[in-house]
């Protein structure tokens, strides 16, 4: 009899449709699950930096998402495209991992207060520099509420559509919307001119 997982694993490559990956990944096949590691990798990464900011427990979270995704193929319906639903498994990790951070934050009060800065405190000088003025909307983008922040990440830095937006979210076009204006708001109030955002 023939080793039929062997055959799969010779069968699929970075080239494959994303639905024989999952069907091979659902069978056992390693080298086909990490293939769809691979492909989301960037964006689950980038889609968790911008909700926590480069912290040290981004690449925890982001390790956290593929473990969740590898036992939830088997929940994967197509419904949405597989993208939609590992970004959304990135956005709800990165909440859990918010949620954590302000348990600890009561607990350790004083820790890390250059990150905790209000963005009030923050220097409006013009001859800022662009790393400073990354500084700057990093802290903005970290004052907003969870749900304004992930649509901010979502639009703004991902690029991501407001309707796959809405999508991932699981929150109605209009909510994204109002999230988004209310956001981009709060984020000119706070940055004033040295804030460079498009809607």
């Amino acid at each position: 009899m023939k080793d039929t997982s062997a055959i799969r694993t010779l069968s699929v490559s970075d080239s494959s449709s994303e639905a024989s990956l999952i069907e091979a990944s659902l069978e056992g096949n390693d080298n086909a699950f990490r293939i769809l590691v691979e492909r989301f990798m960037d964006e689950v990464s980038r889609t968790v930096t911008g909700m926590l900011g480069p912290v040290a427990d981004v690449d925890d979270v982001v390790q956290e998402v593929f473990i969740k995704l590898h036992g939830s193929l088997s929940s994967f319906r197509g419904e949405a495209s597989l993208k939609t639903f590992v970004v959304r498994m990135a956005i709800n990790k990165s909440l859990d991992a918010l949620r954590k951070r302000k348990r600890k934050s009561w607990l350790s009060p004083w820790a890390d207060i250059e990150e905790n800065e209000p963005v009030s405190s923050i220097q409006t000088d013009f001859e800022l520099t662009a790393s400073e003025r990354r500084g700057q909307l990093r802290r903005a983008v970290n004052n907003l509420p969870d749900n304004q922040r992930a649509v901010i990440v979502l639009r703004l830095i991902e690029d991501i559509s407001t309707e796959e937006t809405a999508r991932i979210l699981d929150v109605p076009y209009g909510t994204v919307l109002s999230r988004l204006k209310r956001g981009l708001d709060r984020l000119r109030t706070d940055l004033g001119d040295s804030a460079v955002l498009s809607e």
